[in-house]
């Protein structure tokens, strides 16, 4: 296999080794988010049976897991490589996957202060068809809890968006014993208990809606997301502005 390589050295043994050692970081990443999506699939049943895949129709956080993992490694083993052969089709394809992403990123970010009703739209509905499939995936009912307890929110809009999910819902047919209720992670905690109370939601929203206040969050996801933001503007753009740079440093 030939290799292309400058004829004299132009970049510096410092810098060659500076850009390996920050891509096996990057590489070995990779491999773990990897390893702990093919695991948690495996766990799930879903690598002897790949139709559970499709058959789910909200977020599979394992899915985004394993996404991440594969750019991860794919980009860390061509920065990798690229760094220690000086290939320079490598580190072409490094330096420019990460230019893209680096575009694309700031493409959403523009797109989304622009267009944001349809954003705000578009994350409902995304909100709405993960609370219809809450009860078919384990990952996704944990990843939907903790936004739920950590932002003290309860469904999209609001706690009766759960009568979208058929054993949450209110109507006659529905035989649940968690009819007309929400899950655990939309109640009030209370500091006495020690033991989480995961039957606290039952039958909530069979009350009057001027008491639910005193067992449940009322407030929507996404009114808890919105209101969240402008409050830490500062740490979103500090995040972003670093994953910019690290990106861009990485490429130049």
């Amino acid at each position: 296999m030939h290799y292309y390589r400058y004829s004299n050295a132009e970049v510096s043994c410092w810098y060659k080794y500076l850009l390996f050692s920050y891509n096996i970081v990057f590489w070995l990443a990779g491999m773990a988010f990897l390893a702990a999506g093919l695991w948690a699939w495996s766990e799930k049943g879903v690598l002897s049976d790949l139709t559970k895949v499709t058959g789910l129709h909200g977020l599979d956080p394992v899915v985004l897991v394993l996404v991440v993992g594969v750019v991860m490694f794919t980009l860390g083993f061509a920065g990798c490589v690229g760094a220690l052969r000086e290939n320079i089709c490598l580190l072409k394809f490094f330096c420019g996957t990460i230019v893209f992403i680096f575009l694309l990123e700031l493409a959403v970010a523009v797109l989304a202060v622009l267009f944001q009703d349809w954003v705000r739209d578009k994350v409902k509905e995304f909100f709405e068809n993960n609370i219809k499939s809450y009860r078919d995936d384990i990952d996704l009912q944990n990843l939907i809890d903790s936004l739920q307890k950590i932002n003290h929110c309860c469904g999209a809009q609001g706690p009766d968006d759960w009568d979208f999910n058929i054993y949450f819902n209110c109507s006659s047919e529905s035989k649940s014993r968690e009819k007309c209720g929400v899950p655990f992670s939309c109640c009030i905690p209370d500091p006495a208990q020690k033991v989480v109370n995961t039957q606290c939601g039952y039958d909530v929203r069979k009350k009057s809606k001027s008491q639910w206040d005193d067992q449940i969050f009322i407030k929507g996801c996404i009114v808890a997301l919105e209101a969240w933001l402008p409050r830490n503007i500062y740490v979103v753009a500090g995040v972003f502005i670093a994953i910019s740079l690290l990106q861009v440093g990485s490429s130049s």
